[in-house]
């Protein structure tokens, strides 16, 4: 099974390519969408929109995993990683890709086995698990992968390889 993990957000889009195939992973490739700052918010939706279906149609991923927003004290940053999630979400249903969602404590669970996980255990881990010879940057792209192991790991993989073979 191939996931494409995904952490939104409106600058930097983190983006993990992750095969899965009996308990076994091989990473694809990754990367970030950047979008320049000063630049008009419907600007870097059409660049991040476009950037998805570029990926999506060089990489043909069988599912997309994507992280559940998460809103602190900044609504207005909130509102604008929620837009960018939206247009994530609209390019992979487009494509006829299956959408999971995970919160980052499901994500810090799955890869480090603890839910309170810091991020710098978060990158060591997904840089072993995948055996990267360095840490992925920025730190979105690792975010990104771990959400691809946390998808690969969970139930719902498992039924979609079943119902996809």
């Amino acid at each position: 099974m191939r996931i494409l993990g995904i952490d939104p957000g409106l600058a930097i889009v983190g983006w993990g390519i992750v095969d899965y195939q009996n308990t076994r992973f091989r990473t694809a490739a990754y990367g970030s969408l950047q979008t320049p700052a000063h630049t008009r918010t419907e600007e870097r939706l059409k660049l991040i929109y476009d950037g998805m279906r570029e990926l999506i149609e060089t990489y043909k991923p069988d599912a997309l995993a994507v992280e559940e927003l998460f809103f602190n004290t900044n609504i207005t940053t909130g509102i604008r990683v929620a837009e960018a999630r939206g247009i994530i979400l609209l390019s992979a249903e487009q494509a006829g890709i299956p959408i999971f969602e995970y919160t980052p404590l499901q994500v810090k669970q799955a890869v480090v086995g603890y839910g309170r996980a810091e991020k710098r255990q978060v990158i060591a881990m997904v840089t072993k698990l995948l055996g990267l010879p360095k840490p992925p940057k920025p730190d979105d792209t690792a975010d990104a992968l771990a959400i691809a192991i946390c998808h690969a790991h969970s139930g719902a993989s498992r039924i979609a390889a079943y119902y996809n073979q």
